[in-house]
């Protein structure tokens, strides 16, 4: 199974970043299809260490069957949405990281 990761910089303006996400989840679930009742993807938020923040607030993780389910995403809505993470990613851009999970 493949996941599509994107991690999330610290955001300069935490407040700000959590209502601009919840509004893009909006967009995940219209775009994708998905009924906003179903959750097909994990978010997590990064916690503080002794050391302070960590690069990263959060982590969305989305899994896809397979290559072509994923290629599928990104030639038909997947692009609009990771241009909205784009925008809302005051931190700087999320990174976006594809894994192989066994």
């Amino acid at each position: 199974m493949l996941k599509l990761l994107v991690l999330y910089p610290q955001p300069t303006d935490v407040q700000q970043f959590e209502a601009d996400y919840k509004k893009h989840l909006e967009l995940f679930h219209e775009k994708a299809g998905i009924p906003t009742h179903v959750k097909t993807y994990t978010i997590t938020k990064m916690l503080p260490t002794p050391e302070g923040l960590p690069a990263f607030y959060q982590q969305f993780s989305l899994p896809f069957e397979s290559l072509e389910a994923l290629q599928m995403a990104v030639s038909t809505w997947l692009q609009e949405v990771g241009a909205d993470a784009i925008r809302i990613s005051t931190g700087g851009a999320p990174v976006v990281l594809i894994g192989n999970e066994d």
